[in-house]
């Protein structure tokens, strides 16, 4: 399946039970945070070391996905809603992204771009 057809199959999914009236763009970010949230914190409080190893236990593992699969749904909803294409976004920050963090200046550096020598 595709992001074409997740999408669709989403929309349908909302269609169906008459959620579209709740899905305006508010709400959706709204609920994109929160989901975003629950998937924090499922990390808080580990170690970097911790976190890299939490898909070795298999129930933490089912929650991880399932918190990463509700934020992608929600901010799929959300392009959706405001007919933006997702892999053309994408895209297009990686330009400016590379632009603003050349491989010279930005190579093992956390440092923002504006901090760049």
């Amino acid at each position: 399946m595709d992001l074409d057809q997740l999408t669709a199959r989403l929309r349908a999914f909302a269609d169906a039970r008459d959620w579209h009236q709740f899905h305006n763009p508010k709400n959706l970010v709204m609920a994109l945070t929160g989901e975003a949230g629950e998937l924090a914190e499922l990390f808080q409080w580990r170690t970097p070391e911790e976190s890299a190893q939490i898909m070795d236990d298999p129930d933490t593992a089912q929650r991880v996905r399932h918190e990463i699969a509700d934020v992608l749904a929600y901010l799929l909803r959300l392009a959706d809603v405001l007919d933006v294409d997702v892999i053309a976004a994408l895209a297009a920050k990686i330009d400016v992204n590379e632009a603003k963090y050349p491989v010279r200046l930005a190579k093992g550096s956390a440092r923002k771009y504006d901090e760049l020598d």
